[in-house]
């Protein structure tokens, strides 16, 4: 049992899972705290969570799934850097699929938000993956 909990957790796939569903009840939980109990407006309540859930995913990401260990604060500042870009671009394909689910589809918010963020996990996975949290050795190979 020990050997397979090892396994698991030297595998950033599952750790990712892990971690990006954390990141993902932060999103969600604070989009229903901010649309059902504060009546904040479709659009800004999402904006707001995604903001909030991008700022985690960060700190979980450098600090467990990828475990990239930076010596100083001013070594975060390329990688951080990184991440929001990447996070930017699925910022736009979720605040995309939330309008078209809820808007014109006419879908609940709530479960327009919760289909939008498989695609916005895998998408952010690779992009975490592959262009932000990568070593010198990583980024002359590819």
């Amino acid at each position: 049992m020990k050997k397979l909990i090892k396994t698991l957790y030297d595998s950033s796939v599952v750790r990712y899972v892990f971690f990006g569903g954390c990141t993902t009840f932060l999103n969600l939980v604070s989009f229903a705290v901010l649309r059902k109990m504060m009546h904040v407006e479709l659009n800004t309540a999402n904006l707001i969570s995604i903001i909030l859930s991008i700022l985690f995913a960060y700190v979980v990401n450098s600090l467990f799934v990828f475990q990239n260990r930076r010596e100083s604060l001013k070594s975060h500042i390329r990688p951080f850097c990184k991440f929001i870009s990447a996070r930017m671009a699925t910022m736009v394909i979720e605040v995309g699929g939330v309008w078209l689910f809820v808007q014109v589809i006419g879908m609940q918010d709530m479960m327009g938000k919760f289909l939008t963020q498989f695609i916005v996990m895998a998408l952010n996975y690779i992009f975490s993956r592959f262009f932000v949290f990568t070593t010198g050795k990583e980024q002359k190979k590819a």
